[in-house]
This record gives structure tokens, C-alpha cells and sequence, in this order.
């Protein structure tokens, strides 16, 4: 029940699994669909799923005392003694409910292990497929189940007979596998697959860790990852694209308007740093700009007074954000075709502990910043949509104790402050962001577009064609010439004013020419 109704899917589920092997500290992980029919349909009695590893594996202790046990605290109290495993990973999970994810997948469960620097290899077989889903009866019999009723057993074997030193096959090339592991063999399975759940699972296993971290390398040059996923569909390796990625960090650095990078927000200082295309930004949260949002006086009071009291409570984080333009008026390389805002649409503002993602968070459907809901009910105009910007956020175990994930995986808790101040300062930053530089971008988009229409005489233009469509009818004729004439002379008058003013300075020639446009502008749509 743990399994079945807590995970929300088999997605998440097969992700929980997969976790364990990067805890685990494997390089790889191979998951292998068994026995599935054309478009990966299930087949009840041939049908299974493994997940083979090539990590540190378990030993008997373990499994016998811990593995099938919820909620022992082995991994908290080695998180709380060393917090990171010789690789250098940050060690995930510590309820002891992850592991049961396993049981969304199915009923029937085989997991072979050989821990490392040992001969032996264990083999642990749990079979609950005779009871129904609620664990009300056992065989189509009403039963009372408690859990010292479930049976499994542990066998031994003194040398290794699966996992051992020999060529295994990764994708498109083979290698010699380290001799120690963990496969893990799920049958009589739940629910449905497709190749599109698959492939929504690869993309998944994709973002698991952070697709942000090499944006500015070529692709070519892009070292192997630390942490692989295979999928295969028996012997036949899955080669979905992913491609999205590279083409996602070309977009980055070709089409963002703005690259907000090397941000920090100092919970010490109350301070967010970033580069703002390339520039370097210091904003307090005692800023003008800052205490003028609405935003910050709903969450910290009407000039920061909440502050005052209390440091906010979520800790530093870092992160990154790029945000795009998809309005028709985009010009340039700011201007997205269908397929770039597709792909933009794909992705949201991800959340990352210590490099591993946390679900949902950054998924298509998700507004965990509420930003959808902010531009429905107060002004759409106040905020980015979602579809416009990508990033990412950072957290630590060590720096943000109290951002703590749900137990079924599916975000933050929400008790206490910090997940509160943890969100408003992101929608805060982001409010900032659309309030002055993205408008500072529209502005200058405008203003540009305002003087093409200046420059080509594109007013004095749709005139003679108006002319030109009144052929006949001379009192309407002599009105359009009239309204040329006039708009003519204003043109030349501000005009001439903008070049006199050019001599007082930057700021003044930039005030005439501003009304030059302005009144280009009003003429045009009188017009």
C-alpha cells in the first residue's frame, strides 16, 4: 500500500528506484522492459521490468534488517555521519519509503545484490500477487494481513553467479562491469506502458540531474556523464533523442533576452546576486524597486517589517533564469519560430538538492511559483508566463535543512515559513525582473519599432495609398492631402527640434526624439 498508493505513478516510481542506484554510487543504470509486446504492451505472464546497477549493492545486514522495513533510519543516520558517498554524491533519500516505490511497478519482486569487496551475492524474493490490491484477501479469501504475515526469502550464494566482472553491454559500446551491484526484477505489473510512457520516463531519467550545467560548451566537447540510464526493450537498446537538451542551451545562448546567471541570494545579507547579461547585480531586498512590489508587502510587510523581526527562514539558494520573448513584435534573434516555443513550452524553472531533481517541479503542467495563478487574478502584465522563462534553483541538504520534500514525492512540505519565504522570494526576483529590465527590453523594442515607422516614412506611404483607393471621390481625395500636409509639417518641425537638442546631451536628444516617435505614433493610428 505504501507502494501503490503513496508513489503517484509508475514515472515517479521507476525514478525512486533509479535514485537508490545514484545513492548507491553507480555509474550506470540499465533498465530493461522484458517480455513487452509491440508498443510495449504488457503481457501478464511474461511481462517484467529490470533495473540493474553497477553501485556499492547491499549486504545481508541490510537486507535483512532494513530493506523491507519502512521507515528505518539507516540512511538519516548516515546522512547525519558522513552526508555524501565516496563519489562525492549527496545522499537523498532518509524516510525509508522511497524503496517501496518499487511495488507500483508490480507485485512480484526479485532483487539480487553483491555488495562491494564481497564473493557473495544475495538474492531477496517477495511475491504478493496472491493478494488483491487493498490486501483484504489472500486468493479471492477475505484475510486480515499485517506485515509479519508476508513471507520472503533470502537466499546465499558463497560465489556470485549474476553479478560478477564481464562484459555487459551499455548502449553502443560494451564494458567490463564492476563486480558488485544490484538488479532488481519486477513482474506481474501494474497498470500500462507505451512507447510514449517510456519515452516520457527517458526524458525524466534526463533532467534527473541538472540540464543547466553546461550550457556553454559545445555539445561535441561535453564530457560523459557522471551518472548514465539506459532503456532497453529486450535486447534492443532505446535510442530516444535527446537532443531537446542541446538544442534548449543553443537557445539559451542564442534567443534568451535576458540570461540571469551566477545567481545567489544571501540570506546573511538579504541580498540576490546574479550577472544580467554579463553584468554584475546587487539587489537588496531594502531596495526601492524591491519594497515596491506587491508581492514583497504581501508576504513581508509594507516596508519589509516582517524582516525586521525574522531572517527569512528557507536559507541561501543560487539559480539561473532565461527569459524569452514570444510576442509577434520580437525582432531579430529574439523572434521564435513554432518549434523553439514548443520546446520552451517543454521545460519550466526546475528545482535541484544538491544537483538531483525534485519532483515536479520544472514539469510542463506544474506552477509550483504560481505564476499562472498571479496573472489570472491580479495583472497578467506584473509577471512572466511560464511558457517565457526556463531556469533553474538550487538547494542543499546542508544549507536548507528545512525545505524538505512530501513523502509521496510530489514537492515541498508547506509547514512553517520557509517553503512560504522560499517561494515569495523567487516570485519577488521574478516581478523584479519583468517590472525593470524585461520592460526596459519591450521599450526598447518598441521604441525601435516606433522609429522604423519614423525612418521609412511608412505613415506618409499608407496616406497615398488611401488617396489612391478614394480615386473619384475628390472631396475625400483633398482631405487625405490635407491631413499629408500636416502631418508632413509636424514631421519636419520635430525633426528639426531633434537635431537642434542633440548639441544639450544624451538625455535631452533622447527626450526629443522619444517625442518625435510619440507623435509619429498618434499620427499613424489617427491615420
Amino acid at each position: 500500500m505504501l507502494g501503490d498508493q503513496l508513489i503517484k505513478n509508475e514515472r515517479i516510481a521507476l525514478v525512486e528506484v533509479i535514485k537508490n542506484s545514484y545513492d548507491a554510487d553507480a555509474s550506470w543504470v540499465k533498465v530493461t522492459f522484458e517480455g513487452f509486446g509491440e508498443n510495449f504492451r504488457v503481457d501478464p505472464k511474461k511481462s517484467k521490468i529490470i533495473v540493474e546497477d553497477d553501485g556499492t549493492g547491499m549486504t545481508r545486514s541490510i537486507l535483512e534488517k532494513h530493506w523491507i522495513s519502512p521507515a528505518t533510519r539507516v540512511k538519516k543516520v548516515a546522512k547525519e555521519m558522513k552526508d555524501a558517498t565516496p563519489k562525492g554524491r549527496k545522499i537523498q533519500g532518509e524516510k525509508g519509503i522511497g524503496r517501496f516505490a518499487i511495488l507500483k511497478l508490480g507485485k512480484t519482486l526479485s532483487i539480487i545484490t553483491r555488495p562491494d569487496k564481497s564473493q557473495e551475492e544475495y538474492t531477496l524474493d517477495l511475491d504478493i500477487s496472491h493478494y488483491d490490491d487493498d490486501f483484504l484477501t489472500e486468493d479471492s479469501k477475505p484475510k486480515d494481513l499485517f506485515l509479519d504475515d508476508i513471507k520472503l526469502t533470502l537466499s546465499v550464494a558463497e560465489k556470485a553467479t549474476r553479478i560478477k566482472a564481464e562484459l555487459v553491454e551499455l548502449g553502443a559500446r560494451e564494458e567490463k562491469r564492476k563486480p558488485h551491484g544490484t538488479r532488481i526484477e519486477v513482474s506481474n505489473l501494474r497498470g500500462s506502458w507505451s512507447e510514449g510512457r517510456v519515452r516520457d520516463v527517458y526524458d525524466d531519467l534526463i533532467r534527473l540531474q541538472s540540464i543547466f550545467t553546461d550550457i556553454d560548451i559545445d555539445p561535441e566537447d561535453k564530457p560523459q556523464p557522471e551518472f548514465e540510464v539506459l532503456i532497453y526493450k529486450g535486447s534492443e537498446f532505446q535510442t530516444f533523442s535527446d537532443d531537446y537538451v542541446d538544442r534548449l542551451h543553443t537557445l539559451i545562448q542564442q534567443n534568451a533576452v535576458l540570461r540571469i546567471t551566477e545567481g545567489i541570494f544571501d540570506q546573511d545579507k538579504r541580498t540576490f546576486k546574479f550577472q544580467l547579461n554579463g553584468k554584475p547585480m546587487v539587489l537588496p531586498l531594502n531596495d526601492p524597486d524591491i519594497t515596491g512590489i506587491a508581492l514583497f508587502r504581501d508576504a513581508f510587510g509594507q516596508h519589509g517589517e516582517v524582516l525586521e523581526e525574522r531572517d527569512t527562514k528557507c536559507g541561501p539558494f543560487s539559480f539561473g533564469f532565461f527569459i524569452f520573448d514570444f510576442s509577434k513584435e520580437a525582432a531579430g534573434k529574439y523572434l521564435l519560430d513554432t518549434e523553439q516555443k514548443k520546446l520552451l513550452k517543454e521545460h519550466r524553472i526546475y528545482l535541484y538538492r544538491d544537483n538531483v531533481r525534485v519532483y515536479p517541479y520544472g514539469d510542463p503542467d506544474d506552477d509550483w511559483l504560481q505564476t499562472d495563478m498571479y496573472r489570472g487574478t491580479k495583472a497578467a502584465g506584473m509577471f512572466l508566463s511560464n511558457d517565457q522563462v526556463v531556469g533553474f534553483v538550487n538547494i542543499t541538504q546542508k544549507e536548507n535543512p528545512k525545505l524538505k520534500d512530501k513523502t509521496n514525492r510530489e514537492g515541498l512540505i508547506e509547514i512553517g515559513d520557509a517553503t512560504r519565504d522560499f517561494r515569495n522570494l523567487l516570485q519577488i526576483l521574478l516581478a523584479w525582473v519583468r517590472k525593470k529590465p524585461y520592460e526596459q527590453y519591450r521599450i526598447g523594442v518598441r521604441t525601435t519599432k516606433d522609429a522604423e515607422i519614423v525612418k521609412q516614412q511608412l505613415v506618409r506611404a499608407r496616406l497615398s495609398e488611401l488617396e489612391g483607393a478614394l480615386a473619384g471621390n475628390k472631396p475625400a481625395q483633398a482631405a487625405v492631402q490635407e491631413v499629408a500636409k500636416l502631418y508632413q509639417a509636424e514631421r519636419s518641425y520635430l525633426i528639426q527640434r531633434a537635431e537642434t537638442t542633440e548639441t544639450r546631451g544624451g538625455r535631452a536628444r533622447l527626450t526629443a526624439i522619444g517625442l518625435i516617435l510619440q507623435n509619429a505614433c498618434v499620427m499613424h493610428q489617427c491615420c
